[in-house]
């Protein structure tokens, strides 16, 4: 689905990334985790043309798509859920999911793509005009969830989608990602709390000061919380 061979992207004259190498098989869901700046954000915005890499290769379907823009990778089928949701605040929450489809232009898709988020969210079907921030911290999620499904995407990357949110609203946005998989939707998850993120991955890559640690099948690591913080917080040299 999507690879990444000695990544180097960064800001300013920082290097945040430093030769990140991942691969997102299809219908999987693949988990990064690590400390506050470790380059965990900086990769998805990468992947996703946001921020143009340094050096290094992204390869997507097998095909090349290094320096990516952002309206290409979106028609391509990446779509970003960023940290903090990103919802326009002062829009419904329907106009929310119609900007979601900006690159479609058939009206009947669109249509059609709005009923099936409402179908997956139907709070937000009982919300529909309302304004999103007047929305529950888990609804607004549940909407920037959903306006990125609204592009019809093979690949959703989120970027903390737990943060903030009261124990049993994690877990329903972690029982949602796991029917998106199971939909065939491709998923790269960026998230701080291990436990979740092992729980519904396949495979998990550990990162720290711009740089992969490691990685394997997320099974491995279950319940070795402590080890896994110990290895990241203590960086590598």
């Amino acid at each position: 689905m999507i690879e990444t061979q000695e990544l180097v992207a960064g800001y300013g004259p920082v290097n945040v990334l430093q030769k990140v190498s991942i691969k997102v098989q299809p219908k999987e869901i693949v988990a990064v985790i690590g400390p506050n700046g470790a380059g965990k954000s900086t990769l998805l915005k990468t992947l996703v043309g946001l921020i143009e890499p340094r050096l290094g290769t992204i390869r997507y379907d097998g095909k090349p798509i290094t320096g990516i823009t952002p309206e290409k990778a979106l028609l391509l089928g990446l779509a970003l859920v960023p940290e903090g949701r990103g919802i326009l605040s002062g829009l419904t929450v329907y106009e929310n999911l119609l900007i979601g489809a900006y690159v479609e232009k058939n009206k009947k898709i669109i249509s059609e793509r709005i009923s099936d988020v409402y179908a997956r969210f139907p709070v937000l079907a009982e919300r529909s005009n309302q304004i999103a921030v007047t929305l529950s911290g888990g609804e607004q999620q549940q909407l920037a969830i959903a306006r990125a499904l609204m592009s019809a995407p093979k690949m959703l990357m989120l970027d903390e989608p737990s943060l903030g949110l009261a124990p049993n609203l994690v877990q329903k946005v972690m029982d949602l990602l796991c029917d998106l998989r199971a939909d065939g939707i491709t998923v790269l998850l960026v998230e701080q709390n291990i436990t979740q993120a092992l729980a519904i991955s396949d495979r998990v890559y550990v990162m720290s000061t711009g740089k992969i640690l490691f990685e394997g099948p997320s099974a491995k690591f279950i319940g070795k919380n402590e080890e896994l913080e110990q290895a990241y917080l203590g960086g590598v040299s």
